[in-house]
């Protein structure tokens, strides 16, 4: 095997666990909830903490590879990511879970970026697509195969399994790093930390996330109107103080790039959305709809069937169409879904519901595919790193902020109305959102992206 192959197959496999952990832990959220007393605005934060913990440290993940090169971060990062794996397990509070989620998703956030980074920098840009594709297959199995597996452990063995499940995966990753990934020496003349970037992007998302918490309880509008706008103006003194210093922590310039702004934005209205429906959907399925951990972790398999008809249907599609009918078709197909989900309990047959996760699949699958095509087709390996970077944070947050929105929105209406309907319009709304990129699609030009793969093609 080549080593190009190898330090890919690390990465795949590093992409494969945080996504595992993503997913599996959601099917057992009603087990959680009922063990460690839990409240669904609670429950919510045993997600948020991982994709937090992933966020915060993307960002130093260029400087730490300049520091002591990324073979050692990768092997950190593994190693951190088991420890926090097996304290998650055997966690015996809500406190104690979130803290080593945050944690697990620190260590998982570092082997994501720098994984990426690295990969992609020893392939061609004409072989970029093909590494993309693996990384979608990737993207297919892992949330296909854990809500199913992790309902059949939750069910036998309780939910503390759901996350012992990831540690064999874990362990063979950092055993492969270890003997796979050659050593590489730190950069002599490596940049300094922009540390009061650092504090100000923590702190922007902190806020906003609290902000986001205090809506979710009734009465507490003003204290979060006040964390919002104070997050909003931290975020904007940030994006400033990048752009002023001479070491950033996080590179905006690259935001002026058309593709990687629109590919950010699909990621925040699609894929992100249905990481808040796979929160409020299993509550949904196991206490409204009184299926079984297994059964509604079972819903994922016509998901991963309409996932990957999308991946082949984009692969084969893109370079023709260009990505503005994908994301119009894609957005529109995961939208109905949602509608679908919403209707089950309205005398619903499991069918429907397989139908409902069949379109979601399709349509969300259609919108990242796409997205993952898109955004990198115009980098140079010089920015990859910090462009991996900046992508990956925006595709956490996009996680984080779909989780906490919709948690947010189900908490407020199940103070206004009855169960059943709290979900509904927490659903609507999940679809209302999920259509945002539709516009956004109008102002993309399709032959952008058809010129600059058509140069590279001229120029082999």
């Amino acid at each position: 095997m080549s080593y190009r192959r190898k330090v890919a197959a690390v990465y795949l496999l590093g992409f494969f666990i945080d996504l595992i952990n993503m997913f599996i832990a959601g099917v057992a959220y009603p087990e959680i909830g009922r063990s460690l007393h839990a409240s669904v605005a609670a429950l919510a934060w045993v997600s948020n903490s991982y994709i937090v913990g992933l966020t915060l440290v993307i960002p130093l993940s260029a400087w730490l590879t300049q520091r002591v090169g990324a073979r050692r971060v990768i092997l950190l990062s593994l190693s951190l990511f088991t420890l926090a794996t097996a304290a998650c397990g055997m966690a015996n509070s809500l406190e104690a879970l979130v803290l080593w989620r945050l944690v697990q998703g620190a260590g998982g956030g570092l082997l994501i970026s720098v994984g990426q980074a690295l990969a992609w920098q020893l392939y061609d840009r004409h072989e970029r697509a093909r590494l993309s594709s693996a990384v979608m297959l990737v993207g297919l199995i892992a949330p296909a195969s854990s809500p199913a597996i992790g309902g059949l452990l939750v069910q036998a063995l309780g939910w503390r399994w759901a996350f012992f499940a990831s540690l064999p995966a874990a362990a063979i990753a950092l055993g492969l790093a270890f003997y796979w990934l050659k050593a590489d020496r730190a950069d002599g003349e490596a940049r300094p930390l922009d540390l009061m970037g650092l504090l100000m992007g923590c702190g922007a998302l902190a806020l906003t996330l609290l902000g986001l918490a205090k809506l979710g309880k009734t009465g507490n509008e003003m204290p979060a109107a006040g964390y919002l706008i104070a997050s909003l103006i931290l975020l904007i003194l940030f994006v400033r103080h990048c752009r002023l210093h001479p070491f950033p922590l996080v590179d905006v310039e690259l935001l002026k790039d058309p593709l990687m702004r629109f590919s950010m934005l699909i990621y925040q209205c699609v894929p992100g959305m249905f990481i808040g429906i796979s929160l409020i959907g299993m509550l949904y399925l196991q206490d409204l709809l009184s299926m079984s951990p297994a059964a509604a972790g079972a819903l994922m398999l016509p998901w991963a069937c309409g996932s990957f008809l999308a991946i082949w249907l984009s692969g084969k599609s893109f370079n023709r169409l260009g990505p503005r009918p994908l994301i119009i078709a894609g957005c529109i197909i995961q939208t109905s879904g949602i509608v679908l989900l919403a209707l089950a309990s309205d005398g619903g047959r499991p069918a429907n519901l397989m139908v409902a996760f069949a379109l979601m699949g399709t349509g969300g699958s259609l919108c990242s595919s796409t997205a993952q095509s898109t955004t990198f087709l115009n980098m140079k390996n010089a920015a990859l790193q910090h462009a991996t970077a900046l992508w990956n944070i925006n595709r956490q947050l996009s996680f984080c902020f779909g989780v906490a929105l919709l948690g947010m929105l189900f908490n407020q209406f199940s103070g206004h109305a009855t169960l059943s309907q709290a979900y509904h319009w927490t659903f609507y709304c999940a679809a209302a959102v999920t259509l945002i990129p539709v516009v956004a699609s109008l102002f993309v030009s399709k032959h952008l992206v058809k010129l600059d793969l058509t140069r590279e093609l001229e120029t082999r």
